[in-house]
């Protein structure tokens, strides 16, 4: 009888033991499938947000070179409203303009050099002019700024 006993306990033991793998193995299973989910429901927004951006580009430089004539033209008021609710339509989508004003400090991880002024002296590299907008969504850099950089 005890021989029977021990061998059920030892038996119990395996399973227990078992039991607890499986759910673990499951658990791990299921935290990687939420991570992939998210990473792909990520990088849907990406690509969706990245065939947007020259639009959003082509829309700011018709904004920024508006004629002085239109300025008070209810149309062009109207495009110019376009872009602030654009703007506040990707923000929600955590889509965030990488600072590039004049003046900002170069930094390589959100900014590309495509200008360079060779003349200037100092010792921080900070940026002259903004070419092109850049963006993080979600903390990621999906679109570096183009900067030219100078130095002070």
């Amino acid at each position: 009888m005890a021989k029977k006993t021990d061998e059920l306990e030892r038996q119990l033991a395996e399973l227990t033991t078992d039991l607890q793998r499986t759910r673990a193995d499951f658990e791990n299973y299921r935290k990687r499938m939420e991570l992939e989910k998210t990473a792909a429901r990520e990088a849907g927004q990406a690509g969706a947000i990245m065939k947007l951006l020259p639009v959003i580009d082509t829309i700011e430089r018709a904004v920024a070179h508006m004629p002085e004539g239109l300025k008070d033209d209810k149309w062009a008021q109207g495009i110019t409203g376009l872009v602030k609710n654009l703007d506040r339509a990707l923000e929600g989508l955590s889509l965030r303009r990488i600072d590039a004003q004049k003046g900002t400090e170069f930094n390589p991880e959100l900014h590309e050099a495509i200008q360079f002024d060779e003349d200037a002296q100092g010792e921080t590299e900070i940026i002259a002019e903004e070419l092109q907008a850049g963006y993080t969504l979600n903390g990621h850099v999906v679109r570096h700024a183009m900067v030219k950089v100078t130095r002070q």
